[in-house]
This record gives structure tokens, C-alpha cells and sequence, in this order.
């Protein structure tokens, strides 16, 4: 089976840049695969990543690129088999590199990229995310006091924000208290497109974000998980798109590549 997510790269400031999709890296038959897509083309100021200079190039290796890799908690870290849990996975069964980069979206403090899934439908061809809350810290007191009481199963109300100075496809998350609804914090901007979407193609009763878990004591970027379930309308295509195109089409897996990887132009 097919791993596959899509970079992103940030340019300009945390406030104020611009985001788009700059490479595919997929994992099939013991082989981890990297190209550029068309974003990093047009990505005013994007430079190539380190060990993967050519943007034609299509890089390969049966151990996960550094550049992911060191996305991910160390194995020998106190608090591993947290963060798995953290994101929904079970220690006793770690699961895919690509399946926790996909969750977590190996977030760092000392870049600008943001990794993350195209999503798939489900086995009964519904729409299925599951997330972690973003723009936590942007919050204020009381939603961060509100986080802590959330429940599993607790349901969450989408907003679409009009007017986002920082994102115009801007999804808040709202409680549903009877008292009043209460920003919590917001879809991650990579869904947020096909969220709008998805909303306007699908009924109200069809489409719900739920807690899928709170993390106490966690890292804000990680204390909620979210899941979301919708319609996937017949006309539905996520990741679309020019900046999600390959430059270089990747050609089927065949299991020979060396450990260190290597390059195709």
C-alpha cells in the first residue's frame, strides 16, 4: 500500500506569509520516495532542501530522508510512546513513519514547512480527517480554559470565517455550550479549502468534527485531536491543483534502491 503526503513551505513571516505545496514524498514496497511539485516553482523565494538540490530530480532510499526524519521523536525518548498516543496511535503497534508525519505534521520552531496527507475516502466512500486543533495559542483565556473540559465525542461546530486577514479559507472551531458558542481554535490550513468545499456541497447533518481526544499536559499544537466525517461529493477532488502537480511523474516502485538513496533526473 501507498504512503503519500505533501510538503508545504512558508515564505515571509509567521503572520504574514504564504503557503503552498512544494513536494510529494511517498513510501511503497520499502522505498521512500521524494519529488518537487510545481509549487516550489512558483513559491517566490523557495530554495530547495538540503541533499535534494534539483527540483527535476526524484530522490529515493529505503530509510526515511533526514529531512522527515528528524520530524519524528526519537524512539529512545521518555516521552515516545506519548506522543504516539497523543495522536491516536497504539505504542504496542507503532505505526508508519508517514501515518504519525501525517498527524503530527512534523511541525518544528526552526522552519517554515508543514507536512500533511491527502485524504482518501473511507470504506463506506465518506470523507475522514483526523486532525490536530491549530491556532490554540492565538486563543484566548477562556477558550484555553474551555479546552480543558472538552470531551471524546464532544461535538464541535465549523465555522467559515469571512475576512481572515492571515488565511482566507480560515475554518474555526467552535463549542457548541448552550450558553454560547466559543472559538477553540481552527482546521489546519491545508483542509481548510476542502472544508469550504465541503460544506457547500454537503448537507449540514452530513458533515461533523468531533473530539477525537484531549491530551492533557501535551504540547498546545498537540492537545486536541480532531475527526471529521463528511459526504465526498461525486465531483470532490482534494489536493488539486497546479502547486500539487509533480514536476517529475514517479514511476512504480521496484525495491533496488541503495540505503543512502539516489537520484533520478
Amino acid at each position: 500500500m501507498k504512503s503519500v503526503l505533501y510538503i508545504a513551505s512558508r515564505q515571509g513571516g509567521p503572520s504574514a506569509g504564504f503557503w503552498s505545496p512544494v513536494g510529494r514524498l511517498e513510501h511503497e514496497a520499502g522505498v521512500y520516495r521524494f519529488v518537487y511539485t510545481k509549487g516550489a516553482q512558483t513559491l517566490q523565494g523557495f530554495e530547495p532542501f538540503p541533499g535534494m538540490p534539483d527540483l527535476r530530480g526524484v530522490y529515493e532510499s529505503e530509510v526515511l530522508f533526514p529531512l522527515f526524519a528528524n520530524r519524528l521523536l526519537s524512539r529512545t525518548r521518555p516521552e515516545y510512546k506519548a506522543f504516539l498516543v497523543w495522536g491516536g496511535f497504539d505504542p504496542a503497534n507503532p505505526p508508519d513513519p508517514l501515518a504519525v508525519l501525517g498527524i503530527t505534521q512534523g511541525l518544528r520552531q526552526t522552519d517554515s514547512l508543514e507536512v500533511f496527507p491527502c485524504p482518501m475516502p473511507d470504506e463506506h466512500g465518506r470523507y475522514l480527517s483526523k486532525f490536530f486543533l491549530h491556532g490554540v495559542r492565538w486563543m484566548h483565556a477562556a477558550a484555553h480554559e474551555r479546552i480543558g473540559r472538552l470531551l471524546p465525542g464532544e461535538k464541535l461546530r465549523v465555522f467559515l470565517e469571512i475576512g481572515n486577514p492571515h488565511d482566507a479559507n480560515a475554518v474555526q472551531l467552535q463549542t457548541t455550550d448552550i450558553v454560547g458558542r466559543l472559538p477553540i481554535g481552527y482546521v489546519p490550513r491545508y483542509l481548510a479549502r476542502d472544508v469550504r468545499e465541503l460544506c457547500g456541497a454537503c448537507h449540514p447533518d452530513f458533515i461533523e468534527v468531533t473530539v477525537e481526544r484531549l491530551n492533557v499536559g501535551a504540547p498546545l499544537q498537540q492537545r486536541v485531536l480532531c475527526r471529521m466525517s463528511s459526504c465526498w461529493p461525486a465531483d470532490f477532488t482534494p489536493c488539486d491543483g497546479e502547486p500539487f502537480q509533480a514536476i517529475i511523474e514517479t514511476p512504480a516502485a521496484t525495491g533496488r534502491v541503495g540505503r543512502l538513496g539516489g537520484i533520478r533526473g
